[in-house]
């Protein structure tokens, strides 16, 4: 009898690990947009727990880095954003957490990622521009706080997250660009913007001075950004950032005001 209670303990504390180990493909949950024309855009949600249609609540857009492009609508999850799916975070920030993945063939920005500065593209690119429009389908389905919609992105994602803001920065309540870079000309549109960046030293993917440069020329602006940078840090530094103590209330806490 003894020998079958100490199995079955053994049992649940498995199963118990298990569920703790849950990845975030099984708090994501994995969909496909697609605009009038039928263009297709892979892209996971994670909900508010416990979500009520009664309630608003914020929204994040995350764009994932460069080496997790592609259809397969996983790979988009494995940097960075995890932090949002924490069990922590969503109990003292539910909100709503949007993940799309951007096709092999093209960007989030029409730049490339190594140059010491570019000028920005007429046009967004065809991933940023269904995005948006996904941003858009999905403040229709649920209950969005508008003046609480913010934006974050790793790498390629957070020249993602550049493009974004001075493209739309009506729609933005802040942002977070982790290594990324900006068309400099671009600063005064974002000048009020709360913006916090981050950027390792020693980044020989996207050279530093991209960060640098934007935060100087908001600053020439009027603008108030925050930036930290990572002494002796090279390029993959947002788990670093996201784990930051006070980026998580420091995001949240940021409205709208009109």
């Amino acid at each position: 009898m003894r020998k079958c209670v100490v199995l079955f303990s053994l049992v649940v504390l498995i199963v118990s690990q298990i569920s703790r180990a849950a990845g975030p493909a099984d708090v994501f949950e994995a969909r496909v947009f697609r605009d009038a024309a039928g263009k297709p855009l892979p892209y996971r949600l994670l909900r508010p727990e416990a979500y009520d249609a009664a309630k608003c609540y914020p929204l994040l857009l995350f764009f994932h880095g460069a080496a997790e492009r592609g259809n397969d609508n996983v790979r988009q999850l494995a940097k960075g954003v995890t932090v949002f799916a924490r069990e922590e975070n969503r109990k003292n920030f539910p909100c709503f957490v949007i993940v799309p993945q951007c096709d092999p063939g093209s960007q989030w920005a029409d730049t490339p990622m190594s140059g010491d500065a570019h000028i920005q593209s007429e046009k967004p690119t065809e991933p940023l521009h269904l995005s948006m429009e996904l941003l858009a389908a999905l403040k229709k389905e649920f209950n969005v706080d508008s003046k609480r919609i913010y934006v974050a992105g790793v790498s390629m994602g957070g020249f993602g997250v550049w493009d974004a803001i001075t493209r739309y920065p009506d729609v933005f309540a802040a942002a977070i660009p982790v290594c990324g870079g900006a068309d400099e000309n671009k600063a005064p549109v974002v000048a009020k913007l709360p913006i916090w960046a981050f950027h390792g030293e020693q980044d020989t993917v996207v050279k530093t001075n991209r960060t640098r440069h934007i935060i100087d020329a908001i600053k020439k602006a009027g603008g108030t950004p925050k930036y930290t940078e990572y002494p002796s840090a090279g390029h993959e530094i947002w788990m670093r950032a996201f784990n930051e103590p006070e980026v998580m209330e420091w995001l949240f806490s940021q409205k709208k005001q009109s």
